[in-house]
């Protein structure tokens, strides 16, 4: 793990919540879009998010290690007594975006008889976006990315306080 992992783990996390806001402002914008360029309404998206793949791995410090256990979970681990030291879990290094996906929820039909996209019953496919859990979604995303650079800001802070010493 390197000086500068909580920095860098934060940024991850500033960038995973960036995209997740377009996301979600893209989804607001279109909330009443009927007809796209594939000619049906629009379809609300979401961000998957995955964590990174491990920088650091204890074995790359202590060498590979073999022991008898048993495990339920990948990070869960029972060890044959208790004074045993080992290190049982490999430290994150922050998440990135996995995927962008559209919502399988089918489009909501309205009646209005008068509307330009309506079919033969007066019915309107709109998207199947819900204006108040997206509303909802932005604030737990702006929070996330208000905590990561308060994260960040603690990281610096150490490291300021290190070179100090």
């Amino acid at each position: 793990m390197g000086l500068f992992s909580g920095i860098n783990i934060s940024a991850s996390g500033l960038r995973a919540q960036r995209v997740k806001q377009n996301i979600i402002a893209t989804n607001l914008a279109n909330a009443e879009t009927t007809r796209t360029k594939d000619g049906g309404p629009y379809k609300r998206q979401s961000v998957v998010l995955k964590e990174n793949p491990d920088e650091f791995d204890y074995r790359q410090v202590f060498g590979p290690k073999r022991m008898e256990g048993n495990t339920t979970h990948r990070h869960h681990m029972a060890i044959p007594k208790p004074d045993f030291p080992i290190i049982t879990e490999k430290i994150g290094s922050g998440v990135q975006v996995d995927s962008i996906e559209e919502d399988k929820e089918p489009a909501r039909l309205v009646y209005d008889p008068t509307h330009p996209d309506a079919n033969a019953e007066g019915y309107v496919a709109m998207p199947n976006v819900n204006v108040v859990q997206e509303m909802t979604d932005m604030i737990a995303a702006t929070r996330a990315y208000e905590a990561n650079v308060t994260a960040m800001g603690a990281t610096k802070g150490m490291l300021m306080k290190a070179l100090e010493i």
